[in-house]
């Protein structure tokens, strides 16, 4: 398959070669972005921003279908995926929305920013055991590693275990990483994955919130592995010290970055102004530490 880096032609150059090898049907507006037609519904993205909690940054951006019918009120994802009746019109529908996401993101979005791609229910049973291929070609295609795409699964495939170990094998084997959203309130929970471990577990901060014990849900996420823990819908300083208290390693929310038709690289004041005081104490110890090492007879006594 024919591939080419993002930097090397324009986007509508790039999106012209694209359109004649998928037959997807893409339009590039006058600002290089990226959307899709899809029975007379032209579809964009919007991403909302998740952050890291322990490095001070974006990481990555979850990213979300919108659109509008003829110029007129928008259809929400749900009434999107409803024109798509037949199977085979859904996997056209992922595949062209997976499509604008792609090139939407990685054009703008910084070289190590990851992509955060949900997946419609129907689209796990409709294809039995071939998830993520089509799109790891285009990636390929594209230039993009699929190692940069986080796929989320819909809670819902949570009560099929058969066909969550199916589609985490199926994913996982291509490269992608995989997100899982909390289910239940035991604690315990990640444990019946067997070793299928997800490597990011998602639970809402109103979830959070209701938890019986906190300390518990940590140490049953953080003791799979390299398994980290995103706290998502954050609206309040509420949630967000919750977040925090739990050990969240990712936070996305609107109280810290709403969802919009852009590529959000802004750290909202709520974390830098963390972020500034824990860099002022590590700085303060740093100090402290060296002049410990150099007078240690004055560090005693003022101890």
């Amino acid at each position: 398959m024919k591939t080419f880096e993002p930097e090397s032609i324009t986007v509508k150059e790039k999106l012209a070669l694209i359109k004649v090898i998928t037959d997807y049907a893409l339009e590039c507006s006058d600002e290089n972005w990226i959307t899709g037609d899809f029975y007379n519904c032209r579809l964009s993205s919007a991403f909302q921003p998740i952050f890291s909690s322990t490095k001070g940054k974006i990481l990555g951006h979850a990213a979300y279908i919108r659109s509008d019918s003829n110029g007129e009120l928008a259809l929400s994802p749900w009434q999107v995926f409803s024109l798509a009746s037949k199977d085979t019109q859904l996997v056209e529908l992922d595949h062209l929305c997976r499509a604008v996401h792609a090139l939407n993101y990685f054009y703008k979005a910084a070289k190590q920013d990851k992509l955060f791609i949900d997946i419609h229910p129907r689209l796990l049973e409709s294809i039995k055991d071939d998830h993520g291929r089509m799109f790891g070609n285009f990636l390929s295609l594209i230039g993009i590693s699929t190692s940069r795409i986080v796929i989320e699964i819909p809670s819902i495939v949570n009560r099929d275990w058969k066909l969550l170990k199916q589609v985490i094998i199926n994913y996982r084997s291509r490269g992608y990483q995989i997100m899982a959203n909390y289910s239940g309130s035991s604690s315990d929970w990640m444990a019946e994955l067997g070793n299928l471990y997800p490597d990011i577990v998602n639970i809402h901060a109103c979830d959070l919130l209701r938890h019986k014990s906190v300390d518990l849900l940590k140490e049953s996420i953080h003791r799979f592995g390299s398994t980290t823990l995103l706290v998502r819908n954050i609206k309040t300083s509420e949630h967000l010290a919750a977040a925090l208290h739990a050990g969240a390693d990712y936070l996305q929310g609107n109280y810290l970055g709403k969802v919009e038709r852009a590529i959000n690289t802004t750290l909202p004041p709520q974390l830098s102004e963390k972020f500034n005081a824990e860099r002022w104490r590590r700085q303060i110890s740093s100090i402290y530490q060296q002049y410990e090492e150099q007078y240690p007879q004055y560090a005693e006594k003022s101890k």
